[in-house]
């Protein structure tokens, strides 16, 4: 074990000292006295494009060092490694991503995926009761499906979407929501009459998710509606179909 250690230093010797070039002693000074802008041939001072934090790119060998694992030479070579991004955003902006994203996705896949499953049971067995237990299986199943989803896919580090336990939390109780929706009709007893109530409820979710799209990205009202419209109709037309085999 103590061999493959001297080894593996020895290694990282090598690479810094291969990568590392002879440096002048007054490079330093001369780096801080030339200004950040150069002078191009027509005489116009024009800026020159800079790195980050003014640093020169990382060489492929730093690269290939921090691909196989040795963080530490890739850093000395030129001190260029940089830290983890962060992405800064408005109080408004962060509430977009946070909060009004993460709950329209949830509300979305609820209130179109269950359509399927919850008409094509109240179809095929013109049973109401059996209607509502399955559509709330699977407004259940959804909105766990979506909390999961929604929390394990983005820490929220990197994109500064915030807490990734919050924005689960959101999308699969509005995921629920949806789904719980236009299943709640099917307490009527009479299947026709819970079905016009449902079919109410449904054009009602459908409309408030093309309103916030509106508000709050900027989706016309048109497309924002036919949009969501359409991938409704589609659900429910294979809901339909399975339901009246």
């Amino acid at each position: 074990m103590q061999h493959m250690v001297v080894r593996l230093a020895e290694v990282e010797r090598l690479f810094f000292m291969i990568d590392k070039k002879p440096q002048d002693p007054q490079e330093p000074q001369r780096q801080q006295e030339q200004p950040v802008q150069s002078a191009s041939q027509d005489g116009q001072r024009v800026p020159v494009p800079q790195t980050l934090a003014g640093r020169p790119q990382r060489s492929n060998l730093a690269k290939f060092l921090m691909v196989i694992g040795l963080f530490g030479v890739a850093q000395r070579m030129g001190r260029t490694t940089p830290p983890v991004a962060t992405v800064q955003h408005t109080d408004s902006n962060r509430i977009l991503l946070q909060v009004i994203q993460p709950g329209l996705a949830g509300l979305m896949d609820g209130s179109v995926s269950t359509l399927a499953p919850i008409f094509a049971t109240a179809f095929a067995t013109h049973r109401p009761m059996t209607a509502f237990l399955v559509g709330m299986a699977a407004a259940t199943g959804a909105g766990i499906s979506m909390a999961f989803s929604e929390a394990l896919s983005d820490d929220g580090v990197l994109t500064g979407r915030g807490n990734p336990v919050l924005r689960g939390a959101i999308t699969g109780l509005m995921t629920f929501l949806g789904g719980a929706g236009h299943t709640l009709p099917f307490l009527i007893q009479n299947l026709h009459y819970a079905l016009i109530v449902a079919y109410i409820v449904v054009a009602v979710e459908l409309t408030v998710i093309a309103a916030i799209r509106h508000r709050y990205f900027g989706t016309r009202w048109a497309v924002s509606i036919l949009q969501v419209i359409g991938g409704g109709a589609l659900v429910f037309a294979a809901g339909f179909l399975f339901g009246s085999a």
